[in-house]
């Protein structure tokens, strides 16, 4: 629920402060941010080039005498770490911002959320519908957001117990590891067609869509760049397959860090019911959390560690997020609202202890204060 002390004239002022927010942000965007994104995709595209060279050189060092082992670690590690950050900045900080719309002011048709296609196994197409327009719209409403628990976990009290919840640590782990093939399943929607509640024709053009992204993702990565490397084929897939893991794995607790931790409000459908823009607001502030850190910290993250900001205004500009967070933190404060900030360890332990003791019939929330404002 909407806290019961924020009068009507409290969330008409809350709404008008952060649309003067927007708008004001908006209206300063120019040559500098844009040569923010095109200096990142630059770097984006050297990381990724970098990465697969220095997979392909390691395996100049493994025919060699034993004792070049160390090397041929060294470098194949530098190249996965290499390919995964490229693959980390390009899902995170470009591709996802992409196609929210926040570069579309640009009017450069390659830099557009018309036209990106990102390195990823979901369709853009796809992700625009159930992240831009079902999960930004219904954050955190019970029924009508489906990424609440994507659909297989219980990520709150307000969620009724199930046997199929005892899994919930190996889905954890599963999840994490296979993360962008879960989220291309994420828009068909599995349980309702399990139900016989979808209609089968719109289903199976989702999965033929689906499937066709994961099956090119699939051979650029596990086919056509481990064929170049003739008899180390294998190497290359797994250095590859490690590149990919470790990028779900990071978008993964970045994702859960922003919406699963102990303090997050979720709310019932009969709360949308002629919402207000102050109160579409307020929900937004109290469902969304954030990650506080460094510059590097909100680069790697996609800025998505100002995840509460990316909610009030998901089609701004990542890199103007840090500026507003003081202006709404410090509204929240005024008006008695939690702004959920904690560093990276503490808000990925909250997460993985509140969804641990989920994972139990009882699962009670303990008594102690769960998160604190800041």
């Amino acid at each position: 629920m909407i806290p019961s002390h924020l009068t009507e004239a409290d969330l008409h002022a809350i709404g008008e402060r952060l649309d003067a927010i927007g708008a004001r942000e908006r209206a300063s965007l120019g040559q500098a941010d844009r040569a923010y994104i095109l200096r990142l995709i630059r770097a984006q595209k050297l990381l990724a080039i970098g990465g697969r060279l220095g997979i392909f050189a390691s395996l100049a060092w493994l025919p060699a005498a034993l004792g070049s082992w160390p090397m041929f670690w060294v470098v194949l590690c530098l190249g996965v770490g290499a390919l995964a950050l490229a693959k980390i900045l390009e899902n995170m900080e470009i591709g996802h911002n992409v196609i929210h719309g926040q570069w579309d002011w640009m009017n450069d048709p390659a830099i557009h959320s018309s036209t990106w296609e990102w390195d990823h196994a979901c369709p853009a197409r796809q992700w625009k519908h159930t992240h831009n327009v079902v999960h930004h719209t219904w954050t955190n409403v019970l029924g009508m957001d489906r990424d609440i628990g994507y659909g297989m976990m219980r990520v709150t009290e307000r969620q009724r117990w199930h046997p199929f919840y005892l899994f919930q640590p190996l889905w954890l782990v599963v999840m994490a590891v296979y993360f962008d093939w879960f989220i291309a399943l994420h828009d068909l929607e599995i349980p309702r067609v399990l139900k016989g509640q979808r209609n089968k024709a719109e289903a199976r053009a989702i999965l033929r869509e689906a499937g066709a992204k994961t099956g090119r993702q699939a051979l650029k990565d596990f086919v056509l760049w481990p064929l170049l490397a003739g008899p180390f084929f294998l190497i290359v897939l797994a250095a590859n397959f490690a590149a990919n893991v470790l990028r779900n794995i990071w978008t993964f607790a970045v994702i859960f860090c922003g919406h699963f931790p102990e303090g997050v409000s979720h709310f019932s459908k009969s709360i949308v019911a002629g919402e207000s823009r102050g109160a579409w607001y307020v929900r937004q502030m109290l469902g969304s959390c954030n990650i506080r850190g460094g510059r590097l910290m909100h680069l790697l993250t996609g800025n998505l560690s100002h995840q509460i900001e990316h909610h009030l205004f998901p089609d701004l500009p990542s890199n103007h997020y840090v500026r507003v967070a003081p202006e709404v933190r410090a509204l929240c404060e005024q008006y008695g609202l939690a702004y959920n900030s904690r560093p990276f360890i503490r808000q990925f332990g909250s997460v993985l202890w509140k969804l641990l003791r989920l994972t139990f019939p009882s699962g009670k929330r303990p008594r102690r204060r769960a998160v604190a404002a800041g």
